[in-house]
């Protein structure tokens, strides 16, 4: 009888450790799930209300309310002028028109949109003290039809400089707003433009009609992220064909002052100092 009990409290002390082993096990493994759901707290980024496109948006197009859906966007890393304030994206009944091409989902910034009211003209792309010019230009001096809305290009002036026919760099790096009547960037098909409208100040405004009515105007499509200064660039005739003026050494010649006598049949020239 004493065996049978000693063999039973033997087994209940085995029951009951392995209760504690597995009690033990279950606590450690919550314990790994709250340190790991701890450690994903800790490296959440906090999060900021910003507008999107709910579908592709194209040139031109209004803004409306159905156009927009608001999400939740990493606070680090929003795009500089997205809108979060619906007030501020829809003021009244004033429509906000499209400028830039977007995609679904795409963030709605300042920059791709009009301010609410303004069409989608040249008007609404001049940055604030800047002025609109227009060049004309044919299928060469304007790149054969590739320019764009949104493209730099750097102008040339062909013309009559004293008496050398030059070639010469006057402006660099000015943006185009406009492609003959259109502003729409996100066209892709070349067009052999008769026009093409520059952003640029008022005093260029007045460079650029001086240089347009004595010579051509010939522009030169830059890359899109290349913002290198080339300096003076001046090219005439004879440095083209490589001609070297030879410069004509004009002779002095030296003034001779002589007083002329006679004696009997004989002349006779005396050389004196010149007073004059």
């Amino acid at each position: 009888m004493r065996i049978i009990f000693a063999l039973i409290l033997i087994f209940g002390m085995g029951l009951a450790g392995f209760a504690v082993y597995m009690a033990q096990g279950r606590f450690n493994q919550y314990q790994t799930v709250v340190d790991s759901q701890r450690k994903a707290l800790s490296q959440n980024v906090p999060l900021t209300r910003v507008f999107v496109s709910t579908g592709p948006l194209r040139y031109g197009q209004k803004l409306t309310k159905s156009d927009v859906r608001i999400v939740a966007w990493p606070q680090n890393a929003i795009p500089e002028g997205s809108f979060t304030d619906p007030k501020v994206l829809f003021k009244g009944d004033k429509l906000r028109t499209v400028l830039r091409a977007m995609e679904k989902d795409e963030a709605i910034m300042a920059v791709k949109v009009t301010e609410p009211g303004q069409d989608a003209g040249v008007s609404s792309r001049l940055s604030p003290g800047m002025r609109a010019f227009t060049i004309r230009v044919d299928v060469a001096s304007g790149v054969s039809g590739f320019l764009r809305p949104g493209d730099n290009v750097d102008v040339y002036w062909t013309g009559r400089a004293g008496k050398r026919d030059v070639t010469k760099l006057i402006l660099e790096d000015i943006k185009l707003i406009a492609i003959d009547q259109t502003a729409d960037g996100d066209q892709n098909n070349p067009v052999v433009a008769r026009t093409v409208t520059a952003e640029v100040s008022p005093a260029v405004v007045a460079s650029l009609a001086q240089a347009q009515a004595t010579g051509r105007l010939l522009l030169s499509l830059r890359g899109a992220t290349d913002k290198t200064s080339l300096g003076q660039i001046e090219v005439d005739q004879n440095q083209l064909l490589g001609i070297k003026e030879s410069v004509v050494k004009k002779v002095v010649k030296e003034k001779v002052c002589t007083v002329i006598t006679r004696k009997g049949s004989e002349v006779v020239k005396t050389v004196i100092p010149c007073t004059n």
